[in-house]
């Protein structure tokens, strides 16, 4: 296990690098993407030519409006001790151009001590890619990703190790109680398109939407949140939808929708305000908005 951990200590260092609440995933993804080629295939090299096109879609799909390019994500993962790069002519790598990675047929691989370890220990492969998830995206996105990088989906979190890698998140587990909060102040309806649902005595269809991440400093607080319809929460996350300081909801121009439903469901929001919190609750603070709108929506938006 004190291996293990030294691998958990630079994944989570890894992410405290970032800086000033701003997401630059580009190397957690392109470690993702390893991670997903070692569950399937094993031990291997990755060429920068056969990766490049689908790093690219990941930094576009799950990276920030202005990704990093695949070059340099390929170039910069191995100053984290976790990958290594190299040439056919046994140099290191030849920097971050993507046309001069190609030009020497560059490759990279996870360190092979990291791979060999992870591949004994199923539990501490399946924490890893916990972690990673865990310090970089928002809980709706993550079988998003694995899917994307062929990752199995998550297995429970073994008691005793989840203590362990609590110590590497950057504060407190988020707060299990803000759905209830969030659809008290709500009234149990979406606040993008007035959605409300029973099963019973239960509330269906309904989630708590943060704005700024809860691996970006988005605390749990009703300043921080919306009562979104499963879809809507969906959309937000992945930058299709967001709001403007004026409480307008924000569709982007790169949503694409050719049916019925797509116009009645997202295209109908442009230029409509969100639902406000009930009077006594706070409404989503403006800090929290504009680092939504920087950091996840896919700029710019579509006029009325």
């Amino acid at each position: 296990m004190l291996l293990v951990m030294e691998w958990f200590e630079r994944v989570a260092r890894m992410r405290r690098w970032t800086r000033g609440g701003e997401r630059d995933p580009h190397r957690a993804l392109l470690l993702l993407l390893a991670l997903g080629d070692l569950h399937r295939r094993g031990y291997t090299q990755l060429r920068y030519r056969d990766i490049e096109e689908p790093l690219g879609e990941l930094l576009t799909e799950f990276g920030p409006a202005k990704p990093a390019s695949p070059g340099y994500a390929f170039h910069q993962l191995a100053a984290d001790g976790l990958w290594e790069v190299f040439t056919p002519h046994g140099t290191g790598s030849p920097g971050p151009d993507a046309a001069a990675l190609r030009a020497y047929d560059a490759a990279g691989r996870l360190v092979p001590r990291f791979a060999k370890e992870l591949l004994a220990d199923p539990t501490a492969f399946a924490q890893i890619v916990h972690l990673l998830l865990q310090l970089n995206f928002e809980p709706g996105l993550h079988e998003d990703l694995r899917m994307a990088v062929g990752l199995p989906h998550e297995p429970p979190v073994p008691v005793t190790l989840a203590a362990n890698l609590q110590g590497l998140l950057p504060r407190a587990r988020p707060d299990v109680l803000l759905r209830q909060k969030v659809l008290v102040a709500y009234d149990c309806r979406c606040a993008f398109c007035g959605f409300e649902g029973w099963m019973g005595n239960s509330v269906v269809g309904l989630e708590a939407a943060r704005l700024r991440w809860w691996a970006f400093d988005g605390y749990d607080d009703l300043s921080n949140a919306l009562c979104l319809c499963t879809l809507h929460h969906r959309l937000l996350d992945r930058g299709v939808l967001s709001l403007s300081s004026s409480g307008t909801i924000l569709v982007s121009r790169q949503f694409v929708g050719t049916t019925e439903s797509s116009h009645a469901l997202v295209d109908s929001l442009v230029g409509r305000k969100a639902a406000q919190p009930k009077v006594g609750f706070p409404a989503p603070h403006r800090n929290n908005i504009d680092w939504h709108v920087r950091q996840v929506f896919r700029g710019p938006a579509r006029t009325a």
